[in-house]
């Protein structure tokens, strides 16, 4: 019969006593560094609230960025324009995902008699992803209206969308590939050894896998593209940015911009910290970590 040492370090209570307390260290040091957090953040904000104000020029700053009366005045405009940006975000961003879908699955055929796809895909991303967005936009928005079509073939949302459609989806199409390339190898002769073909293969076992590991590097391309929409006011729609620039030059005031910008803020860092928090869960998932 096995017996119990006095005084070893092996018994139940002496464990569970040993994991107790180091919860209760952890939990004093979170404590503690968050406490510290807290403090240099409070004063870092204190210096800069006093300080800025102390500098020679800030009246005039203030006057012409944080003007009260012109941002009570403008907001809702500005609120107003920014649905048309939510607008083009929506149908853009389906086509952006389907269409990088189809282009990843080009690059990543392995068949030779389909060797001109992969050119093609590799040709495409090559070209969208080195013309800034901002020149695609331009090109394309001022270069097929004047055709002459009429319309709406000729409506700058329209050919705004369609350009960021296309750069987009070259950036999009990349992440696609990386997590269809991530996927072990041994996953797809798993599947043949069941009888899978290469196309039930790739539906069935390696794009589920390769969405899943891509969700976050996809959103913040999609937090991107929601900031991106604005370039579009470059071609004529009265969007946000373009209403903005209306407001500005009506007060000669540049409070409206500062508004936009809170009004993109107000969306963006819900949808950032999303990010983060999917990231964490992959890292946790990956690790092993993750709470079942």
């Amino acid at each position: 019969m096995n017996e119990t040492v006095p005084g070893s370090s092996n018994r139940p209570g002496t464990v569970a006593s040993s994991r107790l307390a180091r919860r209760r260290f952890e939990r004093r040091q979170k404590r503690r560094s968050t406490l510290i957090a807290l403090t240099s953040t409070l004063v870092v904000i204190g210096l800069l609230v006093t300080l800025i104000p102390q500098t020679p020029g800030w009246y005039k700053v203030k006057r012409s960025f944080f003007n009260g009366e012109v941002f009570s005045e403008t907001f809702p405009r500005l609120v107003d324009a920014f649905v048309k940006d939510v607008q083009i975000f929506l149908w853009c961003a389906p086509c952006i995902l389907v269409w990088g879908m189809m282009l990843a699955l080009c690059r990543s055929v392995r068949t030779p008699a389909l060797f001109p796809l992969r050119l093609f895909a590799a040709a495409y991303t090559d070209i969208f992803r080195g013309v800034p967005v901002i020149l695609t936009i331009l090109l394309i928005g001022f270069g097929v209206p004047g055709l002459g079509m009429d319309r709406p073939w000729n409506s700058p949302y329209l050919w705004g969308s369609v350009a960021l459609v296309l750069t987009y989806s070259s950036y999009v199409a990349e992440v696609f590939r990386a997590g269809i390339e991530s996927v072990h190898e041994s996953q797809r002769a798993g599947a043949r050894s069941l009888g899978l073909s290469s196309g039930q293969t790739l539906r069935f076992v390696v794009i589920p896998q390769a969405v899943r590991r891509v969700v976050p590097p996809l959103m913040n391309d999609l937090v991107s593209l929601q900031k991106d929409v604005a370039l579009v006011s470059l071609i004529g729609p009265i969007e946000i940015l373009r209403q903005a620039g209306i407001d500005k030059s009506k007060f000669a005031n540049f409070t409206p911009y500062l508004g936009a910008a809170i009004i993109f803020l107000a969306i963006t860092i819900p949808e950032t910290r999303f990010v983060d928090h999917l990231m964490a869960r992959e890292r946790r998932r990956t690790s092993g970590t993750a709470i079942r």
